[in-house]
């Protein structure tokens, strides 16, 4: 008794932080938010015993600089890594002189885990452990990515691959890595979420008596799509449905460790992807639900993920938040959950949010957002309900030099038509000015205060 009395002192002052961070789930792919095809009990679960956030923005709609925003706290351009994913042959990384999430925690004593998708470099450099984080176990880059040179990557429809579940070992060549090796070539990608799974259990029973930040990216349900055998359904247009519910019931595990070892009271879990559903996949991609587009777009469908914030006793039970917040915001937020300030030399776009997760606060401080492109190029700007989009054409290939018609612009109020779908930008052009102006400064600013990612 006198243990568990002193364990529960020490932890109360310092609470755990899990994130657990989808790859390409969309907004409508939770039942909690709405999906009637899809049974995601433990994030149901999460969801009645905390809080939903509906307006939760990520800060790119492709993987890398999505990933890199929710560890620093910036807009993917402030740390040169905006400019589209990484891929075995890229020779830049998140740079070390960052500092993450991982990195404030680790300071003060946390023990520090990644166990999933990493993206963020593949170079000695540039992995976890450079990045203030104790361990790693997982994937350098997408699992749709081949060691070492991107070659040699299978030509047949998603369909056959889900069919051939061997294909996870004969047709990808995508590496596993514990800390800076590789320990598994090809990644068993059928087992993989489970395994991710396994590491985090073990790390928070490890752990259990000193505060600990679990970062868990998993690599699914990013294509191609996998499952262990008693997860899967041979039926191709089930395969998303299948990944889904086997990631729900592996964070079911997660939760279930937290709860039995009585550490619930002390510890957040945030739930959220990294950005919305590759559609293109069909019955491979997941659904944006209410929202237009999908991953690779400055639409909501891109940007706007699903979000659950667990903490009992410090986060309402069954609430819901529509303010705006994004994952840029969780570093100021747990630093301000932890009581310490952070590197007054590290220019951030972060905001705390506290006061949304224990209901304190009724208005978020983030007023604007800014939207880049999968390539890292400023292309809109929301200000209270109000969402501008200024969308430059792209030359073709074989003509660079090709003279463009002029940029379309969107204006939308994403409170009453969530689904972007009036276009208010003839009727309000004074307000099309006025956030244009705004959305050029703040990527001015940006852009004169960016600093280097790491370079080989």
């Amino acid at each position: 008794m006198l243990a568990v009395s002193m364990r529960g002192a020490a932890a109360e002052s310092k609470p755990n932080f899990v994130i657990i961070f989808a790859d390409d789930q969309g907004y409508g792919d939770l039942g909690c938010f709405g999906s009637t095809k899809i049974k995601t009990p433990n994030i149901d679960r999460m969801a009645a015993e905390g809080r939903r956030f509906t307006n939760f923005m990520v800060a790119s709609p492709v993987c890398t600089p999505s990933r890199a925003a929710l560890l620093t706290g910036c807009y993917p351009k402030r740390v040169g890594m905006h400019q589209h994913v990484l891929f075995p042959s890229s020779t830049k990384g998140l740079n070390p002189s960052e500092h993450t999430i991982a990195d404030h925690l680790s300071d003060q004593g946390y023990a520090t885990a990644c166990f999933g998708k990493w993206h963020l470099g593949h170079h000695p450099e540039t992995l976890p452990q450079q990045n203030g984080f104790d361990t790693y176990f997982g994937i350098p880059y997408s699992n749709d990515m081949n060691y070492p040179d991107n070659k040699g990557k299978p030509r047949v429809p998603s369909d056959e691959l889900w069919r051939n579940q061997e294909s996870a070992v004969t047709q990808w060549n995508t590496p596993l890595m514990e800390n800076e090796e590789i320990v598994e070539l090809p990644v068993d990608q059928r087992t993989v979420t489970r395994r991710y799974t396994d590491r985090a259990v073990d790390f928070i029973k490890t752990n259990k008596d000193k505060p600990f930040f679990l970062y868990l990216p998993h690599s699914m349900p990013h294509i191609p799509l996998y499952v262990p055998a008693d997860a899967y359904d041979p039926d191709p247009q089930n395969a998303y449905t299948c990944v889904i519910e086997h990631i729900d019931a592996e964070v079911g595990r997660v939760m279930q460790t937290i709860r039995e070892l009585d550490l619930a009271d002390n510890t957040y879990v945030i739930y959220t992807s990294d950005n919305g559903p590759w559609l293109q996949f069909k019955n491979h991609g997941g659904s944006a639900g209410p929202l237009r587009a999908g991953k690779g777009t400055t639409f909501e469908g891109g940007q706007r993920v699903p979000c659950v914030m667990w903490g009992p006793g410090r986060i309402p039970a069954g609430s819901q938040c529509d303010e705006l917040v994004g994952t840029i915001d969780l570093l100021p937020t747990i630093a301000a959950l932890t009581g310490t300030a952070l590197p007054k030399d590290h220019k951030i776009d972060g905001m705390d949010v506290s006061g949304l997760l224990d209901g304190t606060a009724t208005q978020s401080p983030r007023e604007e957002y800014l939207y880049y492109t999968s390539q890292g190029e400023i292309e809109g700007i929301r200000i209270g309900d109000w969402k501008l989009l200024v969308k430059r054409p792209r030359p073709p290939r074989n003509r660079p030099n090709a003279k463009l018609p002029p940029p379309e612009v969107l204006l939308f109020d994403v409170t009453a038509d969530v689904g972007e779908q009036n276009n208010v930008a003839s009727s309000n052009q004074q307000r099309v000015d006025s956030m244009q102006t705004r959305m050029t400064e703040l990527d001015a600013e940006i852009t004169a205060n960016a600093r280097e990612p790491w370079q080989k």
